[in-house]
């Protein structure tokens, strides 16, 4: 691995452009739009407040910024640097803000959820929307930007639009069967339409495009319920992640289970392996400390750690969740299917050191990685069967079904990796720290 300069960023907004050409960053008012492949500096623009919110468009042609605060929105041309667009939703307010899938469309949601305004940066037309939800997701697009599905709610019962976005035409209006809907989602060929309700109750519904109920599960009553969902690339399996710490998994001809996966705190299953962390402190001796060292070089100091295979049965790390605290720190809360469909990540999150890695093909537990910290953020390499993760320290971890290796940034300075995310290509990450940016490029037999 190699990695690249430290450049500076604010609220975690660095957005790579869907054509991988360009890497967009905002320093408070500032948006830097940086070469890729050369980190030059290509655009430089000035906003009217702190950017709250940044996204580039479909073809990589505009970068939009939201101001929430000011209740405004500029959109900025690459193609054009002397072009820009000023959106501004005056006292109404603006709490969220993004592209359409043509990328010539902005989407803003009001305050207090009043209504969806849709503006075009073509015509000039402006188009309401009224009623949608304050929802965990009440807004996705179908893959190919054909169609878009909003949750709404009236008259205190759920209801769910799909709009063409070509017109943006109510194409299907149809009541939802959910007592609070918390979230939808389409499937990846945009046949099906995955919508959950609240944590209240499990309940999972499958619509189809034209609006008919596919199919409604529930694994059980009386108790917290669905916390994640996710859906595999291929549109085959559903993973849903819930509050009794497991995942049940979908398929997509009857929608009914066909198996769940349980999070234990002892691994018994002599099919895994479970990668520890183990960190090791390098002795410095006194010769090693010279002036230079000790003002520049942080990696004199720096926790080395390497991954051992711990002996079954091995114990997981788990922190009892606060009972009395709203939002209990327990359940699945994140997942994430890897491009080829074959493997599985989890997060529990009364066992947050841990991440587990299950093989969707044999439907069995394939590994366990228990670091020394709560992971942070883990994220899939959209080519290839590698994940990689961080835990708020100085280093990068890489899984792949031949091992794990932990690798640490050598950044002058403190680097704590808080968030990541893979280029489009698969061949480099980017790193985010509290307020810089780093990259990290894979070497090339890495990527074989």
């Amino acid at each position: 691995m190699n990695f690249s300069e430290v450049f500076k960023q604010s609220n975690q907004l660095c957005k790579v452009s869907p054509d991988g050409k360009y890497l967009a960053t905002c320093v408070q008012y500032r948006l830097v739009v940086r070469d890729f492949n050369s980190l030059q500096i290509a655009h430089l623009y000035t906003c009217l407040d702190p950017v709250m919110h940044m996204e580039w468009s479909s073809d990589s042609l505009f970068i939009l910024c939201a101001m929430y605060k000011r209740g405004l929105v500029q959109v900025w041309s690459l193609e054009q640097p002397d072009w820009h667009c000023k959106i501004d939703e005056g006292s109404i307010g603006l709490v969220s803000s993004r592209w359409s899938p043509d990328g010539r469309h902005v989407l803003n949601t009001t305050e207090f959820n009043l209504r969806v305004t849709v503006w075009s940066l073509c015509t000039k037309s402006v188009s309401y929307i009224k009623y949608p939800k304050a929802c965990q997701k009440g807004m996705d697009f179908t893959a190919d930007g054909r169609y878009m599905a909003l949750a709404e709610r009236r008259e205190c019962k759920d209801y769910i639009s799909v709009f063409v976005c070509d017109n943006w035409h109510l194409l299907r209006h149809f009541e939802s069967e959910t007592q609070n809907l918390a979230g939808l989602e389409w499937s990846p060929n945009g046949c099906v339409l995955a919508v959950w309700d609240s944590c209240l109750e499990y309940k999972i519904i499958l619509y189809s495009l034209d609006g008919r109920l596919l199919s409604s599960y529930s694994a059980y009553e009386w108790s917290l319920g669905i916390k994640s969902v996710a859906w595999s690339p291929s549109s085959q399996f559903l993973a849903v992640g819930s509050y009794d710490e497991k995942v049940r998994i979908l398929n997509h001809i009857t929608w009914k289970k066909i198996t769940e996966f349980e999070h234990p705190t002892t691994i018994i299953n002599a099919k895994a392996v479970v990668f520890k962390e183990v960190e090791k402190r390098p002795v410095v001796g006194s010769e090693d400390l010279s002036i230079h060292q000790l003002t520049v070089d942080n990696s004199l100091f720096s926790t080395q750690s390497k991954y051992e295979i711990t002996q079954l049965p091995a114990q997981v790390p788990v922190i009892k969740p606060d009972p009395d605290r709203a939002n209990p720190k327990i359940g699945i809360s994140a997942l994430a299917i890897s491009a080829d469909n074959r493997y599985l990540a989890t997060k529990n999150d009364n066992m947050p050191q841990s991440l587990w890695v299950w093989d969707m093909l044999r439907l069995s537990l394939l590994a366990v990685l228990v670091q020394t910290a709560p992971v942070r953020c883990f994220v899939w390499d959209p080519h290839r069967p590698r994940l990689a993760l961080c835990t708020g320290n100085t280093k990068v971890y890489l899984w792949s079904p031949a091992g794990c290796v932990s690798v640490n940034a050598p950044v002058e300075g403190s680097f704590q990796v808080q968030s990541l995310f893979w280029h489009c290509s698969g061949s480099s990450l980017v790193l985010l720290s509290k307020e810089h940016i780093c990259l990290c490029y894979m070497e090339a037999e890495e990527e074989k």
